[in-house]
């Protein structure tokens, strides 16, 4: 099963939408928001996929975020400040990432498969140990061009690949 993660849409409707192009090309079927949707708006925008995210620190409507993944039905879910899922036998802690040292910390732990954080706008695909640590980009003041993307993991070869929202 291929995995979509996203982080730091800030409310670019724009990005989002190519975005969705991609994970559709891609045959998505999960979708993981590391946070920082910012308003309530975007959250529709992902009705098609299972949608589990996290709150970013420009996450400030709580009550109307929770409502939209509420209208997205499913197995969708706003789980909060942290996430720990588990898809094809893998496993995600999903954070917003303010803190690298807690990124770190959770992924020196090797508890996870995966720690898939946002925040500083910096695409990162990074081991350590048995967990891979992944930052899938920014959509909004990203650190550069390069840094516009969106990560597609295949669940069966746990692999990732980048692509850019840009293209």
């Amino acid at each position: 099963m291929n995995v979509g993660i996203i982080s730091d849409t800030h409310d670019n409707a724009e990005a989002t939408e190519r975005a969705i192009e991609i994970f559709r090309e891609e045959g998505v079927e999960i979708v993981v928001h590391c946070g920082d949707f910012v308003a309530p708006l975007i959250v529709p925008y992902f009705e098609e996929f299972e949608l589990h995210g996290v709150l970013g620190n420009n996450d400030g409507d709580v009550a109307n975020l929770r409502a939209a993944f509420d209208s997205l039905g499913g197995e969708s879910q706003l789980h909060g400040r942290f996430a720990d899922l588990e898809f094809d036998g893998l496993s995600f802690a999903v954070l917003h990432g303010e803190s690298k040292a807690e990124v770190e910390a959770i992924a020196a732990g090797e508890t996870y498969d995966f720690v898939c954080y946002g925040h500083h706008h910096r695409r990162e695909h990074a081991e350590e140990g048995r967990t891979t640590v992944l930052n899938p980009g920014a959509h909004f003041l990203a650190k550069s061009e390069e840094d516009r993307t969106v990560a597609i993991l295949d669940t069966r070869s746990a692999s990732v690949r980048f692509r850019s929202v840009l293209e």
